[in-house]
């Protein structure tokens, strides 16, 4: 699940990308900072996906603060943007990732490595 966020991530940094060249942003330098950030998010997740595939102990951190600050967005999204279709399945992704993550399977392969 952690590799198809960072894909989907990876997806919206094309599509803002695409966005900043074809129409007329306030200002193209934020514009195009905006795609970096996204970018790097994703690459960052794509490889906590590898570490957690790999089951190595320094990937579990970086997608559970991840999927913290992910939660406040879809919250947000859901509840205060009145957005309910947009924040709705990212708090769902949210807690699944985080269920999957503390389950005791899950915790007993880092226990062993």
């Amino acid at each position: 699940m952690v590799a198809v966020e960072a894909l989907a991530l990876a997806a919206v940094a094309v599509v803002l990308l695409f966005l900043t060249v074809t129409s007329s942003p306030d200002s193209v330098g934020r514009a195009l900072a905006e795609v970096v950030y996204v970018g790097l998010a994703a690459a960052l997740l794509g490889a906590a996906a590898l570490g957690l595939w790999r089951v190595r102990g320094w990937a579990r951190g970086p997608v559970v603060a991840l999927q913290l600050l992910l939660a406040v967005l879809g919250y947000t999204l859901a509840f205060q943007a009145d957005r309910p279709l947009l924040g709705v399945p990212v708090l769902v992704l949210v807690g699944v990732e985080l269920y999957l993550l503390a389950t005791p399977e899950a915790r007993l392969a880092y226990l062993h490595r």
